[in-house]
């Protein structure tokens, strides 16, 4: 008679016992062989004196929380090391790491539920909870934990080295890139790889973007050189010159020559420049207007550009030369008249920053005029890029905190 349900800690270090009830050793792990609705439990592996015996459930006669015997004999008993590809639950479930998408975390298989359904004895769920581990301890009590049922989890790699809880490629790319990103830094390297591989390559991008500068140039030297460069395509210019300027020069030249020809302009423009200056921190995404286009002719516009723009906090006008001639909110343009010209909506010599600038400078021009980004110019007031202050927050956080620098 097997139980209905049962933790593996319960089982583990347990005696085995013939009919007689005489011990055979102690369970040291479970066989498992896939199977619908959960992996099936084929054997038992039990230490003893003579070594490593196998017991196949069909031999087994009770099993539940205070025995477990065999029909037979302890003489009949066959002795067997696991084979090496075969799924043992103590050895390749049990401690291994669980990407919980909801919770946006990775957390650890404390326990293992096992339990009979339709007649099959198998991996009914995992405990991840605290509670799992207090039982796994010995603490009697301590019985509740946090289950997942086994149908809600999946091998991220072969062979259940890896597992995570089920996703769909829509369920990925739905989540934020932050909330990814977050995730892909509580894991390994393979579990990055597999992760990535199954977003497209805007989405594996903005995730990119979110991790610190170390991490995302490993990632991405790591990615087949055509695959990356078309995820560096799809970065914004900024964040994919600070990931290429943490790769090897040779490495980087590569990805580079790999690019679009515009995307790859914009950043060896980036990589120019000093990391801690004011041109280390721009990006070269932002929306300019010639001053003579009317309010209603710009709204047109950026109907068509503002897509590709991830955030929009001013406009920006320049002359032929791209010299800045003034900048206006996207209220000004709201409230305008539809025939009004940017030259007489825009604010005339706006607060700007040089390339040169270090970032001490940037951050208080950013917090003394309360200003959502800054343009960033050279010495003939060319306009070369922005400083959005989502960057200079980053900028000043605490080391450990920061998405870049």
């Amino acid at each position: 008679m097997i139980t209905d349900s049962i933790y593996l800690s319960e089982l583990l270090d347990r005696p085995l016992l013939d009919k007689k009830g005489d011990a055979i050793g102690k369970i040291r792990d479970l066989s498992v062989a896939p199977g619908d609705p959960f992996p099936c439990v084929e054997g038992l592996y039990v230490k003893t004196s003579r070594g490593t015996a196998y017991v196949s459930m069909k031999e087994i006669n009770v099993l539940n929380k205070r025995v477990v015997t065999i029909r037979g004999d302890a003489g009949a008993i066959a002795y067997a090391e696991p084979r090496e590809k075969e799924i043992l639950i103590a050895k390749h479930i049990l401690d291994k790491q669980i990407v919980d998408v909801n919770g946006v975390k990775v957390v650890r298989v404390n326990d293992v539920q096992l339990g009979q359904v339709n007649d099959h004895f198998g991996v009914l769920a995992i405990d991840v909870g605290f509670g799992g581990l207090l039982r796994r301890l010995g603490f009697g009590k301590a019985k509740k934990g946090t289950l997942i049922p086994w149908r809600c989890v999946t091998t991220l790699e072969p062979g259940l080295d890896r597992l995570t809880l089920t996703m769909t490629r829509k369920s990925l790319s739905e989540m934020h890139p932050v909330d990814m990103a977050e995730i892909l830094s509580q894991v390994s390297m393979q579990e990055r790889t597999a992760l990535l591989s199954t977003l497209d390559e805007e989405t594996a991008g903005d995730v990119i973007g979110e991790l610190d500068e170390q991490t995302a140039a490993r990632i991405i030297s790591e990615m087949e050189p055509e695959k990356a460069a078309d995820v560096l395509e799809h970065m914004d210019p900024d964040e994919a010159a600070d990931v290429l300027g943490d790769l090897p020069e040779k490495k980087a030249v590569e990805l580079l020559n790999r690019m679009e020809k515009e995307e790859a302009e914009e950043v060896r423009e980036l990589l120019e420049h000093d990391e801690d200056t004011a041109g280390g921190l721009m990006t070269t995404e932002y929306i300019c207007f010639p001053p003579d286009m009317t309010a209603e002719e710009v709204m047109k516009e950026l109907r068509l550009v503002a897509p590709d723009i991830e955030m929009i906090y001013y406009l920006y006008v320049v002359d032929r030369e791209e010299h800045l001639l003034g900048v206006l909110s996207l209220k000004d343009l709201i409230l305008a008249q539809p025939k009004a010209p940017l030259a007489s909506i825009m604010v005339t010599s706006p607060k700007t920053v040089l390339a040169r600038d270090d970032e001490k400078v940037v951050a208080e021009m950013v917090s003394r005029y309360n200003l959502y980004a800054i343009p960033v110019v050279d010495e003939e007031k060319h306009l070369l890029g922005i400083i959005t202050v989502d960057d200079v927050v980053d900028m000043l956080l605490p080391t450990p905190l920061r998405r870049k620098r």
